[in-house]
């Protein structure tokens, strides 16, 4: 029986499965190919206590966040500009100077510090991933490698200051223990600081069929209604909210000192309300996740031995978590897709987790010329499709198989 990780209670109702799959970013060297490969429980569950969803802690943090971490922030042009304009923002609406402090935890490679540093404020990461921690040290970023609890939080207000910027993007769902996590958030800031929240919205997931965006490094799929119970634990409280179209539909939570003097918006009870309208607090809403999951992978794995009987090549972009997980849960291996292309550096040369799919700089697709070129990470697909222009000129045409399988 697994408990909740917000409240305790007992988790008695899992709304997907998407069966054993090993972590999404254990990209594997040709080497470990024919060694052991460990694979782990899919399965989400949703609390009828405080209505946190949540996948069981199989694996612990420091497996799934290795030093040689894969994933570099940077290497989305889109994410990199959405960053900026975030920091030009904050600057604007909370009259951030050299005077101020921004910290930003799960820091990755300095893909949005760099914009700070750049408007001369001072700044600290924190990151416990040593590849992408080095990136950002690189960029001059002071960088703090370790995982933040309540413990570590207090130790670096005392070392470094509180903040009056506190920025946690797309990191409040790959902790296993959120609220140890969030009571460190507390420790980080000043008593009249700011912190911001990014998160794929669980709404989102629901409505747009996002189970790909289900994976091990995501703990927690994550709502207004939940995440506004787990801070008020910490003695932080939700002032203001933004819907965002990043990652498919996420929200921006702006969140302060229980006692700050910081009014709430219209847009928290309104989104509460919308959350409570879509069923978020009801079993039935999660009922038809299931259903449209195993919908998809048919229409995928069709889809490719069509093409292959066809005699037509199909090709993969993006070496994308969510695209392991698609890939695992529908069974798909190099015979039906022998390759996916990826502008990470870091992921060349390597091998996808599971389906053990070849990763390849995006040159090989002008030299290969498939058919079809499947994007895995749809929620960037405009970008993608943009920078592979050329795709087209020999005739080719892009695919994406979320929220069903749709040619471009």
């Amino acid at each position: 029986m697994f408990h909740c990780r917000h409240c305790s209670a007992k988790l008695t109702h899992d709304f997907i499965d998407l069966g054993h799959q090993p972590p999404s970013n254990a990209y594997l060297a040709a080497g470990a190919l024919d060694e052991p490969e460990t694979y782990f429980p899919l399965k989400v569950f949703v609390c009828t206590h405080c209505w946190l969803a949540q996948l069981p802690a199989h694996a612990a943090a420091s497996e799934l966040f290795t030093p040689n971490y894969a994933y570099f922030s940077s290497t989305s042009k889109a994410w990199l500009v959405h960053a900026e304009r975030y920091v030009e923002a904050m600057m604007e609406r909370f009259g951030l100077g050299p005077q101020s402090l921004v910290i930003e935890v799960a820091s990755n490679d300095g893909y949005l510090l760099q914009f700070v540093k750049e408007r001369a404020i001072p700044c600290v990461g924190i990151e416990p991933t040593s590849s992408t921690a080095a990136a950002a040290r690189a960029k001059g970023i002071e960088t703090l490698e370790l995982f933040l609890d309540e413990a570590t939080g207090c130790e670096v207000g005392d070392s470094h200051g509180r903040a009056d910027l506190l920025v946690a993007n797309n990191v409040l769902a790959h902790v296993p223990d959120i609220n140890d996590f969030v009571r460190g958030i507390a420790e980080l800031l000043a008593p009249t600081g700011v912190a911001t929240f990014e998160f794929p919205h669980l709404l989102s997931l629901l409505e747009g069929l996002q189970f790909d965006t289900i994976y091990h490094e995501h703990f927690s799929y994550l709502s207004l209604t939940a995440v506004s119970r787990i801070l008020e634990a910490a003695r932080l409280r939700v002032f203001d909210v933004e819907e965002l179209s990043s990652h498919g539909g996420s929200l921006r939570v702006f969140a302060c000192q229980s006692d700050a003097d910081r009014p709430a918006g219209d847009a928290v009870g309104a989104f509460l309300a919308r959350e409570q309208a879509a069923g978020v607090k009801d079993l039935p809403a999660y009922s038809r996740l299931q259903r449209e999951a195993e919908r998809i992978k048919d229409e995928l794995v069709t889809f490719l031995i069509a093409e292959k009987s066809a005699g037509r090549r199909v090709a993969a972009y993006g070496a994308a978590a969510k695209g392991n997980t698609l890939l695992n849960f529908a069974g798909v291996k190099p015979d039906l897709l022998p390759y996916v292309c990826d502008a990470a550096a870091s992921k060349q040369g390597r091998f996808m987790p599971g389906s053990h799919i070849p990763i390849l700089a995006p040159e090989a697709l002008a030299e290969d010329k498939p058919d079809t070129v499947l994007i895995l990470p749809w929620n960037i697909a405009e970008e993608i499709v943009s920078s592979l222009s050329q795709v087209q000129e020999w005739g080719g045409r892009f695919a994406i198989a979320v929220p069903r399988l749709t040619l471009l």
